[in-house]
C-alpha cells in the first residue's frame, strides 16, 4: 500500500508569532451513490469484468491537507517554539517503486532520488511546474532536484511503466499528511482566517474557510468525492 510522507515541519528554524493555534480534523473520500450496488450481479459476474479492480474509496490513502497561499502578515517576533521547515527530502527507488508515492514539500526544497535497486532507473517529469530528466543512473550515484515553484509535479521512470509518484510543492509549511485513519493535525499556525484545502490525486480537492485562534485548535472535517465538476 502506498504510504504518505509525514508532515514536513522539521529541520530549519523559521520565525513565527508566539501566538499560534492548531488545525485538526479528518479527511476521507466516498464514491457516487449507487455505484456500490452496481458492482453485484449482471455483467460484473461475467468472466470479462469479474476481476476488474474497483476503487475502494474507504481505503484511499495519501490525503494532504494544507493552507493555500502565503501565510504571515503577523508581526515578526521570536517564538517560544520556533516553526521549523525541512529543506531536503528524499524519494527512494526500491523494487521498481517510488517511496513515498506522495511527497508534500515547501517551495525551495531539494529532493534527492536515490536508486536502491540493482537496475537502472530514469526519473523524469514533464509537469509544467518543474520539468526535469535525471537520465539513467544507479547506486552509488544520487541525483537531486530543487522545486522552486508551487504546484503538482508528476514524476515517472522512463523504463518501468508502474513507477510514478507526485511531489506536491506548497507555498507555506502549514500542511499535514493524513494518517491511515484519515486524521490530520497542522500545528503552530499563526492566528487568522485561511483557506484550507484537502487534496487527493484521484478526486477533486475541497476548500473550506477556517479561522485559527491564538490558542487552542480549530476543527474541520472533509469528505471528498466526484463533485462540482462540469456535466456533459
Amino acid at each position: 500500500m502506498k504510504k504518505l510522507f509525514a508532515c514536513g515541519l522539521c529541520g530549519l528554524a523559521a520565525v513565527v508569532s508566539c501566538a499560534a493555534g492548531d488545525i485538526t480534523g479528518t479527511v476521507r473520500a466516498e464514491g457516487k451513490p449507487g455505484t456500490e450496488q452496481s458492482a453485484g450481479g449482471g455483467s460484473y459476474e461475467s468472466r470479462k469484468f469479474k476481476f476488474v479492480e474497483r476503487v475502494n474509496y474507504a481505503e484511499l490513502q495519501d490525503f494532504i491537507v494544507f493552507i493555500e497561499g502565503p501565510v504571515g502578515d503577523q508581526p515578526v517576533v521570536l517564538p517560544s517554539k520556533p516553526l521549523t521547515v525541512e529543506t531536503r527530502r528524499s524519494v527512494s527507488q526500491k523494487g521498481a517503486v517510488f517511496e513515498p508515492h506522495v511527497l508534500p514539500v515547501v517551495v525551495g526544497t531539494t529532493v534527492e532520488w536515490p536508486n536502491n535497486d540493482e537496475i537502472y532507473h530514469n526519473v523524469f517529469s514533464m509537469s509544467e511546474t518543474k520539468p526535469f530528466d535525471l537520465d539513467l543512473y544507479k547506486a552509488p550515484t544520487v541525483k537531486s532536484v530543487t522545486f522552486d515553484k508551487p504546484g503538482r509535479v508528476d514524476v515517472f521512470c522512463s523504463i518501468h511503466s508502474r513507477m510514478s509518484c507526485i511531489v506536491l510543492v506548497l507555498e507555506n509549511p502549514y500542511y499535514a499528511a493524513a494518517d491511515s485513519g484519515g486524521h490530520f493535525a497542522i500545528t503552530n499556525v499563526p492566528p487568522g482566517t485561511y483557506k484550507l484545502k484537502a487534496w487527493h490525486e484521484r478526486v477533486p480537492a475541497q476548500v473550506k474557510e477556517i479561522t485559527v485562534p491564538a490558542q487552542g485548535e480549530a476543527k474541520v472535517d472533509f469528505v471528498l468525492g466526484i463533485n462540482n465538476l462540469p456535466k456533459y
